[in-house]
């Protein structure tokens, strides 16, 4: 498999003999849950926290959100690694991508208070839209450098607050599977930082709720923190592009094992 190169690279899958009627209503009633959780929950949280400038307390919300989230969609979240954080530093949480219930997973159960990168259409989605400033999640509009430079600052800012970062780094969902070529931008970032990167493997998500399937089956997520990779130490004798094979190696030989 060559895991060194910046390629596509494609898992065998398991065979599937779930009901894709159930399937679908269980996918629906995902984004029902989610839709109900923003209206009752979201909606007055921000509007108490901006009456009060305490935007940085709906970080505990909107983490019992995504964990509420992940159960009402039946996933049940299993995390190994832990032992790999530093409590006392900031990383960039280098991770794959492969379904919605990725950004919900990383952002819960990491162990860290994170910033995430986001797409510029999630800026559009009413209350969470407006939310996300709140808890530093960054729309990044790759099709404007001058803009993606503005929100790659922002990140070193939230960096620099002593805050973790989560990237995924493919850019985009990976169709079930499958893992993408991973964009520079976050190994830009850590050498800019000096921050270590955890890679982190994503399974049985794409299994669960791929990209482009319509269905959502209940399940365990297994999201794995590989040992960090380290920048601070070999600051000026390592590029961006070997900080990405490093990190790409460790996931594609995690995900190997599924």
């Amino acid at each position: 498999m060559p895991t060194l190169e910046n390629k596509l690279v494609k898992f065998p899958l398991p065979e599937s003999h779930r009901s894709r009627i159930l399937g679908k209503l269980r996918y629906w009633w995902c984004w029902i849950a989610a839709g109900s959780m923003l209206l009752v929950i979201g909606i007055p949280t921000l509007l108490f926290l901006a009456l009060i400038n305490r935007r940085r307390w709906l970080y505990p919300v909107a983490q019992f959100g995504a964990r509420t989230w992940l159960k009402a969609c039946g996933a049940e979240v299993r995390v190994a690694g832990l032992e790999n954080l530093d409590p006392e530093r900031s990383y960039i949480f280098a991770a794959n991508h492969r379904s919605y219930l990725d950004t919900a997973t990383l952002f819960a159960f990491a162990g860290k208070r994170m910033g995430l990168v986001a797409k510029k259409e999630l800026l559009k989605v009413p209350v969470m839209g407006q939310g996300m400033s709140f808890v530093n999640i960054i729309a990044i509009d790759r099709s404007n450098p001058e803009k993606a430079r503005e929100s790659m600052d922002k990140a070193r800012s939230v960096l620099d607050d002593g805050y973790s970062f989560g990237v995924f780094i493919e850019g985009t969902r990976a169709m079930p599977g499958e893992l993408l070529p991973f964009k520079k931008g976050a190994f830009h970032l850590a050498i800019q930082t000096n921050a270590d990167i955890i890679p982190v493997a994503i399974k049985n998500t794409d299994v669960m709720m791929g990209k482009r399937t319509g269905v959502a089956y209940s399940g365990v997520i297994e999201m794995v923190l590989l040992p960090p990779i380290p920048v601070k130490e070999r600051s000026g004798a390592v590029t961006p592009l070997e900080l990405l094979l490093e990190t790409r190696e460790a996931i594609a030989k995690e995900l190997s094992k599924s």
